[in-house]
Parts: structure tokens; sequence; C-alpha cells
């Protein structure tokens, strides 16, 4: 190596989220007899290799569920965490799928969502759709409803550009990225299951009101882009380039920390939106008002609930999480062979 060559990082420093964020952290007291719960359902419907369930039972979704949607009853906080374990899983299969039978999936399950009793399908992804979404439309308002089905399909088309950017070798601008990645994170069906949670069903000139959407904007945000620092040393061992730092590293000229520092800041930028935007919220009238308040709590539980989950979680840190948590440093896994 000449002495102009800087030698690979071995290890990074994590931005202080955690301090960054003050609202706190609840738990719904239904959590653990529903988080296995949904585990055993799971592992039953998507029929998991003994590698790939003991990878997903370290995971812990339920969790992460309970602590973001605190207040609802056992059988609601049920049909979330199913969700969310579905939507965990459907992610790592979508992560070897190519654009054909990611569309393929992205067809079969919105037919599931759009008719849940009726429509039929061979696919295990659209098995659980029909199993969870069945009991989701038995409370869930028109309004959320379709939010929730909209926002599915959202997701499912940009999977599919993830797809090809794979497929391709592509790495996006810093702003393509952003548009793409507020989609794949799968955040925006999570809010619609605010309502749900709640049994509420915000009207749609509120739910389209530029605050509320700015609000929606920023907690994705937050939560996406956390998780693009909490991820990258699992996905940079598999060569994986979806992911901001990746981004920002290349757009920017930034190294490894450098470029981690970068998306922390946007991080802490995006906490401070979130109240901007909470502070300018007009009023729609005492009713709506309760309802719009319970939405926004929502919002602020899928801030502080995923950034804590992210180290109990051993998606990302393996069973070191809670060291990271405390002393921030995260030494890079080497990179799998091509």
């Amino acid at each position: 190596m000449s002495s102009s060559e800087t030698p690979a990082p071995t290890k990074f420093i994590l931005p202080d989220l955690v301090t960054d964020c003050t609202y706190p952290l609840r738990l719904n007291p239904s959590c653990y007899k529903v988080a296995r719960a949904a585990e055993r359902w799971l592992l039953r419907g998507a029929h998991l290799s003994e590698a790939r369930a003991t990878k997903f039972m370290g995971l812990k979704a339920g969790e992460l569920t309970a602590a973001c949607y605190p207040d609802t009853d056992a059988f609601h906080l049920r049909v979330c965490s199913d969700f969310m374990n579905w939507l965990f899983n459907m992610d790592d299969w979508l992560d070897e799928f190519d654009v054909a039978d990611t569309w393929g999936m992205r067809e079969c399950c919105i037919s599931a969502f759009r008719d849940p009793i009726n429509f039929q399908t061979d696919k295990l992804g659209g098995k659980m759709s029909k199993s969870f979404f069945r009991r989701f439309i038995k409370t869930g308002g028109p309004g959320c409803t379709e939010r929730f089905i909209h926002t599915m399909d959202l997701f499912f088309i940009a999977v599919v550009q993830q797809a090809d950017d794979r497929a391709n070798g592509v790495v996006p601008d810093l702003e393509s990225y952003i548009t793409v990645r507020r989609d794949t994170s799968g955040c925006k069906p999570c809010f619609a299951l605010i309502e749900y949670a709640a049994k509420i069903d915000l009207p749609d000139e509120v739910m389209s009101h530029p605050c509320i959407q700015a609000m929606e904007e920023a907690t994705n945000d937050l939560v996406t882009w956390s998780n693009d620092i909490f991820s990258y040393n699992v996905e940079q061992s598999r060569h994986d380039t979806h992911n901001m730092i990746v981004v920002i590293m290349r757009e920017r000229g930034l190294d490894l920390q450098g470029a981690v520092d970068f998306v922390g800041r946007y991080c802490k930028g995006s906490i401070e939106r979130f109240e901007r935007e909470r502070a300018a919220l007009p009023s729609w009238g005492e009713d709506i008002d309760r309802d719009v308040a319970i939405y926004i709590d929502g919002l602020q539980n899928w801030i502080v609930g995923s950034l804590h989950w992210s180290f109990d979680s051993e998606r990302y840190f393996a069973k070191e999480g809670l060291k990271v948590k405390e002393h921030r440093i995260v030494k890079l896994l080497p990179k799998r062979p091509l």
C-alpha cells in the first residue's frame, strides 16, 4: 500500500440518535403474548427453512409493533403484528426476486387486499395477506383501508425499481434514492395501521393536508434513514447498494464515517421538521382534532419505537445490539465472496 492510500475502515461510530429523540417509549401490555402468537403464524404460513426460521426469531417484530401501537387492544395488535412479520419476511423474499417475480407478487398481494375472502391464490405471500387482511377489514374504516392498500401498492412498485437498479448495478442520486426509499421502507402502510389500531378513520381532507403529509414524511425519513445507518454493516457485507450511506459516499465524495455523520444530521433534522409541522397544525374542530392528536401520537411512537427496537432486534447487530447502543461502535463485517 502506498503512503497516499487510506486503509479501508474496520469500524464506524453511530450518531447518537437515541439521545436526539426525547419522546417517551411505551410498550403495549399485550406485547409478548401477541408477539409470540404472531411469530407462530408467520412460521406456519411462510414455510421458512430452519436457518431462516432461526434468523426470523431474532427479528422481534412483535416488540416493534407493541412499541409503535402501545394503546391498542390485543385483537388489533395481533393484526398489526402479523402484518409486520409478513412485511419483514416479504422484504427478505423480494430481495431475491427479479422484476417479473416482484410484479407477480404485487398483483397477488394487492388482489388479496382488495378481496381477502374470495380471491384465490397458491402463493404463500398471498395466502398470508388474505389471513391478516380478513381480520383487518372487520374494523378498518373505508379511508384507512384504502390508504393501506394504496401505500402497499406504492411499496411494491418501488421495490420493482429497486430490483431493476440491483440487476443493472445502478446507484441512484440522493434525490432519486430518497423518493424511492420513502416507499420501499414500508412505513406508509404502517401509518395507515395507526388509524386501524386506534379505530379511527380520518377524513381525506385531513390526511391530504400539507402539515399531516409533512409529518408523515418526517417520520418516514427518520425511520428509514436511521435504518440505513443500522443496516449498513449487514448490507455492505453482501454488496447491497440500496442504502443512503452508499449514495452519500458516492455523490458527496465522503468516507464512511463522514457519510454516517451526514445521514445522522439528516435524521436529527427530520425530528426538528416533525416538531415544526406539529406546531403549525390547523384545527378541524374538536372531534377531528382529537383523532388527529391520536394519529400524530402514533407517528411519534413510530419514531421512538423504531429507534430503540433496532438495538433490541438481532437483525442489524446480531446479539450485540445493547452493547452497540451503549458505545455506538460498529465493527465492519467481512464482505461475502461475489
